[in-house]
């Protein structure tokens, strides 16, 4: 496996193996990979003749007061695990590469409407305007046949496939199911802010959306119904506060009254001073 840190220098590699007929996926992260990421990584590996995994930590996607500066990095780290995966390059370029001109003063954009008004997106003002633009500068660079990404950010998936779609993007979008901890805690990066207590708690959001399925499975349609008893057993957890929490349509992101079609149940939780995102895909059989 190659680090490679400049577009050039990547672009230079992809060239020849395109050249060869070769296929390749690419797995965008921020690093700090933990088993959510290696999952992509196997996926892309299996599906694909070359793998690049990006490791990126994107400033155009953290708001004032978010943590970028502190966001977890281990480039050594993730440089081993991703070869133990398979990964053929990680492409970890700095900020100064990726923003020759400094990100401060990017004029052009790419901003995906509708499906970024709710969710993570109401309380995060150009997040996702910062996640399309670099996941599209990602694309150019690599040009890959497959991009893939975890169903934890089910936001995201929804806003990059709207992308693809609206752009004619030459990419395949291959969302992966969330992978979770033995206690069904989702795997983040972030859960390495949690306190020993805190841990404890987050598992408050799996185990609301565990309640939801109950309530789905036993014949329960109304979506307010299940929206007061999943909150109430958040809100039964001191160290929890609830940002928001949401049944929504697969594909459009728009409330759901009435179950019946394809949904999606989300939410955004902060325990303590983490910020937590849970979700799951609900199709009614």
């Amino acid at each position: 496996m190659e680090i490679i840190t400049t577009v050039r220098e990547l672009k230079k590699c992809l060239h020849l193996a395109k050249k060869q007929g070769k296929t390749v996926g690419l797995v965008p992260t921020m690093g700090y990979l933990h088993e959510g990421h290696l999952t992509l990584m196997r996926k892309a590996r299996e599906e694909n003749d070359c793998v690049v995994a990006s490791i990126f930590v994107n400033p155009l996607q953290f708001g004032q007061g978010e943590d970028f500066e502190s966001y977890p990095r281990d480039l050594k780290q993730d440089s081993l695990r991703a070869a133990s995966v398979g990964v053929d390059w990680v492409f970890a370029p700095k900020v100064a590469e990726m923003y020759p001109q400094g990100f401060e003063n990017m004029n052009t954009f790419v901003e995906v409407s509708g499906v970024t008004a709710g969710l993570c997106g109401a309380s995060r003002p150009g997040h996702f305007r910062g996640v399309a633009t670099v996941v599209s500068k990602l694309f150019h660079i690599v040009e890959p046949d497959r991009a893939y990404f975890g169903q934890k950010d089910a936001q995201q998936v929804v806003v990059i496939q709207k992308m693809v779609q609206d752009l004619n993007m030459n990419v395949t979008i291959v969302p992966v199911p969330i992978v979770r901890e033995a206690d069904g805690l989702a795997l983040s990066s972030r859960n390495l802010y949690l306190g020993s207590a805190e841990r404890q708690a987050a598992l408050v959001l799996s185990q609301s959306l565990q309640l939801a399925t109950k309530l789905l499975e036993s014949g329960v349609q109304e979506s307010d119904k299940i929206l007061q008893q999943m909150t109430e057993l958040i809100q039964r957890e001191p160290l929890a506060a609830l940002e928001y929490l949401v049944i929504v349509d697969k594909e459009t992101l728009e409330s759901v009254s009435d179950i019946q079609g394809p949904i999606l149940i989300a939410m955004a939780v902060r325990i303590g001073k983490t910020r937590l995102i849970d979700n799951i895909i609900w199709r009614n059989a």
